[in-house]
């Protein structure tokens, strides 16, 4: 009877530790993991935007729903490792979370999914390498090259307030020098140089970001030719107008003014007819002989009369 209750006692303490074993797991979770996780997490980033995928789960007839957290350095090493959830990604249905304005440093981030499905979910899956947006793949830019006239014009697609653009270009000639523009935002057409007509001339461009301190590969190499072009008729016309017009009124602006400095600084003086003299002084005055002396000096000639009436 002893050796009964003995092997009732050893079974007992066998179940009891098995059941103790099981529920540990389930104790140490948030919630009962029926749904299988999430598999192969990897992330793919191309220029900063930032693209968390994973293998979806599948449940036959069912609509499977993920949620992403990420943890930062800060909540890493500085706010006992809580994580965060993302800010687009809260059940959602596909099996992939833009992760970009979650990404906000440049430092080590962890990701995690999981799957629910009702009451349902699935432990969580980790990435198994943390994710730093300076990994992701900077692509040369789309560019378009155009000519104004004589004016050399790019415009670069836009990307994002956080790309600039280096902006290389030269005339298309032996030795010819490369000269460099930084472009600090795209779709704007922006003036490069002035070219010289029949010359040919060549623009590459690549994206910058100052936030991780990287360059992409050069775009490339478009070139742009200036044919000899004649001037426009409508500006030959001006020129021509112009140039009759400057034909007539010049010699007559001229002729003007000198007639009016003529008038100003040599005016015709006109004596008035009681000061002309028409017959010889001698016989405008009778005068006896012995007065002739002193009568000839009285006689005065039409250039004195003329000074003593202006005076």
């Amino acid at each position: 009877m002893q050796t009964f209750t003995m092997v009732l006692e050893e079974i007992w303490t066998s179940l009891f530790m098995w059941f103790f074993y099981a529920l540990i797991p389930c104790l140490l979770t948030d919630e009962v993991a029926i749904l299988p996780a999430p598999q192969n997490l990897s992330v793919l980033s191309t220029n900063m935007k930032h693209l968390l995928m994973w293998s979806p789960v599948i449940v036959p007839g069912e609509t499977v729903y993920y949620s992403v957290e990420y943890q930062g350095e800060y909540e890493s090493l500085y706010a006992s490792h809580i994580w965060i959830p993302s800010s687009w990604c809260s059940l959602t249905e596909g099996p992939e979370c833009d992760v970009t304005d979650d990404i906000t440093a440049t430092v080590p981030y962890n990701l995690r999914v999981r799957a629910t499905l009702g009451s349902q979910t699935s432990a969580w899956s980790i990435l198994k390498h943390p994710f730093n947006r300076n990994s992701t793949i900077l692509t040369p830019p789309g560019m378009e090259i155009t000519k104004d006239g004589f004016h050399l014009v790019i415009e670069l697609d836009d990307l994002g307030p956080q790309f600039e653009f280096l902006v290389a270009y030269w005339r298309r000639e032996p030795g010819a020098e490369e000269h460099v523009k930084m472009v600090r935002s795209g779709g704007i057409p922006v003036h490069l140089e002035t070219m010289e007509p029949g010359a040919a001339y060549c623009v590459k461009a690549q994206t910058f970001v100052k936030a991780i301190g990287r360059y992409s590969t050069f775009s490339q190499t478009e070139c742009v030719e200036v044919q000899g072009e004649a001037i426009p008729l409508v500006l030959a016309l001006f020129a021509f107008v112009g140039f009759m017009l400057i034909l007539v009124v010049m010699p007559l602006f001229v002729w003007k003014m000198g007639r009016l400095l003529q008038y100003s600084c040599c005016p015709v003086v006109v004596l008035p007819d009681t000061l002309k003299i028409t017959n010889s002084p001698q016989k405008l005055i009778s005068c006896r002989r012995e007065e002739v002396d002193a009568c000839a000096t009285a006689v005065m000639s039409p250039e004195e009369l003329l000074r003593a009436w202006i005076s």
